[in-house]
């Protein structure tokens, strides 16, 4: 979610907006193929593919781009990708969770220990950080699905954990076990979510400080320009003043 959400993904962030376009529409195509690989090629038929073409859509995925990415999967001539999941730190001491589908670990790697390492993170051991986080279903609806009250309450009924809304959109949690079947209990009453994924939701904010941020941000927009990197989880949390600060 975009502005100031304390668990938000890379992918919303703003920024230059045709090269973020492309690196998004790359990173969707990129998920929609594995799912496609790794399951049946029908969305009703392969929960994961289902929820890559529903972010696909929300994101304005052509159509024709959705499904030659299946199609490149069901005849069997998609690279083949690896999901990798890296920890560390970044600039004042948040906790970061990098995850990656790559057709090249060694290029991967090297890139994001790069981008870390030059703005102010560090890379860890896998572990080092992700004991502080909670893995767990997360479904995002935009605020025209409702007010908080009844996105709450359809939430409730459809058997979600937790629920967080503010103008930009609602953050559904359920467990990870339950991720698909909230989902399906949700779509008759709020409609298709903008996205619905395996999420890292961290156990304690650290709130970053004006300096700090910048250079945060810096290496989040570093990421984000890597198609191999999908998404960043982390436990920052930064205050409005700051952001006003930061422009």
């Amino acid at each position: 979610m975009a502005g100031h959400s304390k668990f938000k993904n890379i992918m919303h962030r703003k920024g230059a907006q045709d090269k973020k376009r492309s690196s998004l529409f790359s990173k969707l195509s990129r998920e929609i193929t594995v799912a496609a690989k790794m399951g049946l090629p029908d969305p009703d038929m392969n929960p994961r593919l289902r929820m890559a073409v529903n972010a696909a859509k929300a994101a304005s995925l052509p159509k024709d781009n959705i499904q030659r990415s299946i199609d490149k999967a069901s005849r069997g001539d998609a690279e083949t990708y690896e999901e990798i999941r890296y920890e560390g730190f970044g600039p004042g001491g948040v906790s970061l969770i990098i995850e990656a589908l790559t057709d090249n670990r060694n290029r991967t790697a090297t890139n994001v220990r790069t981008a870390v390492a030059k703005n102010g993170g560090n890379l860890g051991a896998g572990g080092s950080v992700s004991h502080a986080f909670d893995r767990l279903g997360l479904i995002n609806y935009p605020a025209s699905a409702g007010d908080a009250d009844t996105v709450f309450e359809a939430a409730l009924e459809a058997g979600a954990d937790d629920v967080t809304s503010n103008e930009d959109g609602h953050e559904i949690w359920t467990s990870n076990e339950s991720l698909h079947e909230v989902v399906k209990a949700l779509t008759p009453v709020l409609g298709e979510p903008d996205g619905a994924k395996l999420a890292w939701r961290p156990q304690i904010m650290v709130d970053v400080g004006e300096g700090d941020a910048a250079t945060l941000f810096k290496l989040l927009d570093t990421l984000d320009d890597d198609d191999d990197v999908q998404t960043v989880w982390g436990n920052y949390e930064i205050s409005d003043e700051v952001m006003e600060k930061l422009g």
